[in-house]
């Protein structure tokens, strides 16, 4: 399962989503706003995306994972739209037999994500100034 989605992320609901009564590990990933980027201070960010490409470059992701690892379940969700520093922007959730499958399935799956998915970033500061930045790992 993976999708966008300019709502709150309901981590909870997406742990539980990924469990499976035949996987004895799950890895929940989340990635929150920041206040300090380097010395750079931010107030809050601003997420856009080409819908239609992220969610086949998401799905190309999904089943490489499962390609690659025996996955029970598997669960990305990025946030859109404007986000205050402690915000969940981005959750990886994946449920395999094993732990470690599960931690390298996890960190394959955002680390690609970041790497391949057209999501792109604004930074705003105090002043009221911001920067698109690329998202890095």
């Amino acid at each position: 399962m993976f999708r966008l989605t300019r709502d709150a992320i309901d981590f909870h609901a997406l742990t539980e989503s990924v469990r499976s009564p035949h996987c004895g590990a799950v890895v929940l990933f989340l990635g929150t706003v920041r206040d300090l980027t380097g010395e750079q201070v931010t107030v809050f960010l601003d997420y856009e995306a080409y819908g239609p490409m992220a969610e086949k470059k998401l799905a190309e992701i999904e089943a490489a994972v499962r390609k690659r690892w025996p996955i029970g379940e598997v669960a990305m969700v990025h946030r859109l739209g404007r986000l205050d520093v402690g915000d969940v922007s981005v959750a990886v959730a994946v449920s395999t037999p094993h732990r470690g499958q599960a931690f390298d399935a996890a960190r394959y799956a955002i680390d690609t994500l970041k790497e391949l998915v057209p999501i792109w970033k604004k930074e705003n500061a105090p002043n009221g100034s911001g920067e698109w930045v690329h998202q890095s790992k």
